[in-house]
């Protein structure tokens, strides 16, 4: 099972009635029970598997057609006009409702894979028109048109031909859709906020270790390439910093820098970057180079690339909301564990101990920009560990 999230579903809370509580059923000894023939999945076993997953799909989907999760709003049988809607999309069509004085029929799609086919057609077959809000693709549009195709062929279906397929939808946006679709006059009104603008940043209070790391970079290898990853220090990519010159997904940044490096020959000291002094430095995250930066670390080493990697070690995983990776020494069942150190899997990855080092870059600052300056030269990968605990972890822990 998907619990799909959206920005706004992510980004808000609210009072939560909590239905029947079952205790966790006391399980007894667990004992493992072999059974090869539903959990070894080879050859013929997988075809036999996919069958019964078109079987339980169809089950799922029989539970989709009685399930209250997907219902219809407002049944209101005289109306020749209906709202479907998912997600976030449901909460703006009710509030556009209101805003507008309107009161209309609405299926809301709790769970949409497998669709509830039936209860779609039921839906449309008696309107006219019928928008369709949900955020992004129109799955559920191009899925609704075909089903009218059978239940309703005359039905006029809005859905991204009113409201936008890029960015976050707005509530602002299904009032004036629903406006257009039904002929409702509305009076917009204007209200002026005085807000001061700013792009992102790292935190200042208390200040984070991020800013030493990347006035570092600037000071000792301002010519560089630099590659960015998804963390905290993605934040070094807006003004006044403004350092990375690309940035795609968690634990990409050493792959595409090595990748540069490589197109480029900048291992070949006769090569035009490597004669005008560039480099490929890359910037990781101590949890993003536990979840996906040592296969693209090994591929470097194993491929002879020369890239400088920085991993910046703030002792947690911040960004997402402070949880523990191996590298702190804590976990979320034990409290206290073995703490995994991020530079001994790097030289067991092959860099060499001579290209390797651990600096702090609060208290060392001037050795984090010698460090740097120092491995841009080499021609083989190099690793910077750049210690420093989260200062919000410090404020916390009173450290």
């Amino acid at each position: 099972m998907i619990v799909r999230l959206t920005t706004r579903v992510a980004h808000q809370r609210s009072v939560v009635e909590l239905g029947k509580f079952t205790p966790r059923a006391d399980l007894g000894v667990v004992k493992f029970v072999p059974n090869k023939h539903q959990f070894v999945t080879m050859p013929p076993r997988v075809l036999e598997m996919h069958q019964e997953l078109l079987d339980k799909i169809e089950k799922i989907r029989e539970y989709a057609e009685k399930s209250e999760i997907n219902k219809v709003q407002n049944k209101i049988e005289s109306s020749k006009i209906g709202v479907i809607a998912s997600g976030v999309g449901y909460l703006h069509a009710m509030e556009a409702m209101e805003m507008l004085g309107l009161d209309l029929p609405v299926l809301k799609l709790g769970f949409f894979y497998p669709l509830p086919e039936q209860k779609i057609k039921e839906f449309i077959k008696p309107l006219k028109k019928v928008l369709v809000v949900e955020e992004l693709d129109p799955y559920l549009e191009k899925e609704i048109t075909a089903l009218a195709k059978e239940a309703n062929p005359e039905l006029e279906i809005f859905g991204k031909n009113v409201l936008p397929e890029v960015g976050e939808l707005k509530p602002e946006q299904v009032i004036t859709a629903l406006a257009v679709i039904t002929g409702k006059k509305m009076e917009a009104a204007l209200t002026n906020f005085k807000t001061i603008k700013h792009s992102p940043r790292f935190c200042t209070q208390p200040m984070c270790p991020y800013w030493k790391v990347f006035a570092a970079l600037k000071k000792a290898a301002p010519q560089a390439i630099f590659g960015g990853d998804i963390g905290c220090y993605m934040i070094a990519g807006f003004a006044p910093m403004q350092v990375y010159d690309y940035m795609f997904c968690m634990g990409s940044s050493i792959g595409i820098g090595h990748g540069i490096a490589k197109a480029l020959g900048m291992n070949q000291p006769a090569s035009a970057e490597a004669m005008a002094g560039k480099k490929v430095i890359t910037l990781m995250g101590d949890g993003t180079f536990f979840h996906s930066g040592m296969p693209a670390l090994l591929n470097a080493v194993y491929n002879q690339s020369n890239i400088l990697a920085i991993i910046v070690d703030n002792r947690i995983t911040a960004m997402t909301g402070h949880q523990p990776n191996p590298g702190m020494g804590e976990n979320v069942e034990a409290g206290t564990v073995a703490e995994v150190k991020i530079e001994q899997i790097v030289a067991a990855l092959g860099v060499k101990a001579e290209n390797l080092k651990v600096v702090d870059p609060v208290d060392d600052f001037d050795g984090m920009v010698a460090t740097i300056q120092d491995f841009y030269s080499k021609n083989e990968i190099s690793v910077i560990v750049a210690r420093r605990m989260c200062a919000l972890l410090e404020k916390r822990k009173g450290i």
